[in-house]
């Protein structure tokens, strides 16, 4: 098992550029499925989640050419409705938006449960319901057996606004006859690039960016070019990378019209940044004053869906909060497993209450002190990552190969900042 050695407490400085954004390259190589022609998607990032999507629509017919690194063409022109490898299947969580795809070329799909982050519960009623919706039929006995004789557009009114349930939909229903409405969809900026993409190939998606999409289904899809745009998820672990460090950085490419909330909660913790363009400049000069609420009560920093605070970020949000002044409340209510990792912090020197699975209170600042680490899940991996690198110390942390699933080469990019990180295998 690999592992990262970090010697903390280096102030770093530098220029950095995110690699492509995750959640958007995964739907995207599954929407490849949805036509016979070659599509070319640049700019996808280098990560062990992309390599096991890569695998999967391998395996049901799809010819992958690496033009570059980051440069894929993809060409699916048979499509095959087999039984997926359950172990592939098991290494993520989005190996669920094969449904969608393969079931609209197909005509039918035998999917086995997906895997991923252990964060608690998360649901797949979404994207049954969705997909029955549109004429499924779906039963489940280990593995879900999809079938459709023709899809049928359909009035969708989601349970709640899931992204890959809108993702798997939204692919469906391109080549559903007639129309489909799609309400209460998720509209993160990854959702936004799949519709995008997809009209990029000849679907016909309006409402986008909104939470509510009309698709009109079209026979077939053509074949295009597509650059992903940049992971915000790792443009916000380097900001907080700067700040817990008391560095400055860089970040090129940063997406900032997609950060506008995030900065929100972010200047509630005294953290603040300058905007170049579409460039982010991270200040050495940071307050880290956590600003309480009007009557002066403890501020609550609560996720929700989009454009409200994403729940992948709570973690690197939370490390930060410890290297501020003042006390403030996380509440992610969406998984029940998200705020265990902060028993790592406590160990490490941080003041947290576990007020119950949902909340932390946190009460900063705090020393970080040196500890070996183990990574429980890609967010929590990184925020413990940032720990290491603000504590005192030299710190271990194990299992990287879970913050790998999501962060491309994020050793090299931290030691071309002036971190001293080395990787070593037990």
């Amino acid at each position: 098992m690999e592992e990262f050695i970090i010697e903390g407490g280096v102030p770093l400085h530098g220029e950095v550029t995110p690699s492509g954004n995750k959640n958007a390259a995964l739907p995207l190589l599954a929407a490849c499925l949805l036509t016979a022609e070659p599509v070319t998607l640049h700019n996808i990032p280098q990560i062990r989640d992309v390599f096991a999507m890569r695998k999967l629509i391998e395996s049901v017919g799809a010819q992958v050419e690496e033009l570059d690194s980051n440069t894929w063409r993809i060409t699916s022109r048979e499509i095959f409705a087999s039984h997926l490898d359950p172990d592939l299947c098991r290494k993520i969580r989005a190996s669920i938006l094969l449904a969608g795809p393969v079931l609209a070329r197909t005509g039918g799909i035998k999917l086995p449960p997906p895997g991923g982050d252990v964060i608690g519960r998360r649901r797949l009623d979404t994207h049954i319901l969705a997909l029955r919706a549109l004429g499924a039929n779906v039963t489940y006995n280990r593995v879900f057996d999809i079938e459709a004789k023709k899809l049928q557009g359909a009035d969708i009114l989601l349970d709640e606004a899931s992204v890959t349930a809108t993702e798997n939909a939204v692919m469906a229903a391109v080549l559903a006859k007639g129309e489909t409405k799609i309400r209460n969809a998720a509209s993160e900026p990854h959702v936004q690039e799949l519709c995008n993409f997809l009209n990029l190939l000849g679907a016909k998606i309006n409402g986008i960016g909104s939470n509510t999409l009309h698709i009109q289904g079209v026979k077939e899809l053509h074949g295009g070019e597509f650059t992903i745009g940049p992971d915000l998820l790792e443009v916000v672990s380097y900001i907080g990378v700067a700040v817990v460090t008391r560095g400055s950085i860089k970040i090129h490419n940063a997406g900032v019209q997609h950060l506008e909330m995030i900065q929100q909660v972010f200047h509630r913790l005294g953290v603040h940044w300058q905007v170049e363009g579409n460039d982010i400049i991270v200040p050495k000069e940071q307050s880290l004053k956590i600003i309480s609420d009007l009557d002066g009560a403890v501020p609550e920093i609560k996720t929700n869906v989009w454009p409200a605070f994403p729940t992948d970020l709570t973690s690197i949000a939370i490390t930060v909060a410890t290297q501020a002044t003042g006390s403030v409340l996380f509440h992610d209510w969406m998984f029940s497993g998200r705020m265990y990792f902060t028993d790592k912090l406590v160990g490490m020197g941080a003041r947290i209450i576990l007020c119950d699975p949902y909340r932390v209170l946190i009460q900063g600042p705090t020393q970080l002190y040196a500890e070996k680490l183990e990574s429980p899940d890609i967010r929590a991996g990184m925020a413990l990552l940032l720990a290491a690198l603000a504590a005192e110390g030299t710190s271990t942390i194990r299992n990287v190969v879970q913050i790998e699933r999501g962060y491309e080469k994020v050793d090299e990019k931290l030691k071309s900042l002036g971190a001293k990180i080395s990787r070593d295998f037990e």
